[in-house]
Order: structure tokens, then sequence, then C-alpha cells
């Protein structure tokens, strides 16, 4: 798979597990709304700087994102 897909796919999944729209995210995580929308359908290509941020806006480990599902 992609790795931007991944990620995009492990971003959505984390975000609405976590209760969590796209425009409640961009409030805590500073990244706009359209980016979020951006990442999660593998049309950005965040930087590991990028990815910490956003993992730690999601309150997991950055590697989660990286991560195939088991499910």
């Amino acid at each position: 798979m992609d790795m931007r897909r991944l990620v995009g796919l492990n971003f959505s999944r984390i975000r609405k597990a976590r209760g969590l729209t796209q425009e409640g995210l961009s409030e805590i995580s500073g990244f706009t709304q359209q980016y979020i929308s951006d990442l999660e359908r593998g049309r950005r290509n965040p930087t590991v700087v990028t990815l910490f941020h956003l993992a730690s806006a999601l309150d997991v480990e950055p590697y989660e994102l990286l991560v195939e599902s088991e499910s």
C-alpha cells in the first residue's frame, strides 16, 4: 500500500475512534480542515515533524500512523 494512503487511512480511523470531526481536530492540531481532509485522502505527503504533531494531537505514538492495521 502507498505510504500516503496508509497514513491517511490510519489517521482517519484513529480520528473517528476518538470521536473527532476534521474540524474539531483542526482546532486541536492547528492544521487546517482542508489539510486534514487531503491527508486522509492520501493527497498529502506529511513530513516526519508533521506526523509527530498530528500523532500528538490524536494522543497516539507516531508509528501508529505508519503501520498497517490488523483489522
